[in-house]
């Protein structure tokens, strides 16, 4: 059974840090394309980072350039997001999500609020 398990999430304040994980099990990823997404309340859910598994490729919406960054984890099958300069726009739930071709997996989804 293939887990996503997302965590790392909570209550930052503006200009702050906070680093989400995401634990994936239950087949070899080695080919998949895996990404953060994230949906604040009442809006579509909308992409924020994507890496390739294989040669660590990576690919951000212009909305985060520069603040956050997607990395992987081989050994410990596990893809971070680390976000800096946090703003009060990038609240939402973030979800780990992992792709090739027409299969799609999704996590639960994890918290992120930036308030003061």
């Amino acid at each position: 059974q293939v887990q996503l398990v997302e965590s790392g999430g909570g209550l930052v304040q503006p200009g702050g840090s906070l680093r989400l994980s995401c634990a994936a099990s239950g087949r070899t990823f080695s080919s998949y394309s895996m990404g953060w997404f994230r949906q604040a309340p009442g809006k579509e859910r909308e992409f924020v980072a994507r890496i390739s598994w294989s040669d660590g490729s990576t690919y951000s919406a212009d909305s985060v350039k520069g603040r956050f960054t997607i990395s992987r984890d081989n050994a410990k099958n596990t893809v971070y997001l680390q976000m800096n300069s946090l703003k009060p726009e990038d609240t939402a739930v973030y979800y780990c999500n992992a792709n090739y071709g027409l299969t799609t997996y999704w996590g639960q989804g994890t918290q992120v609020t930036v308030s003061s």
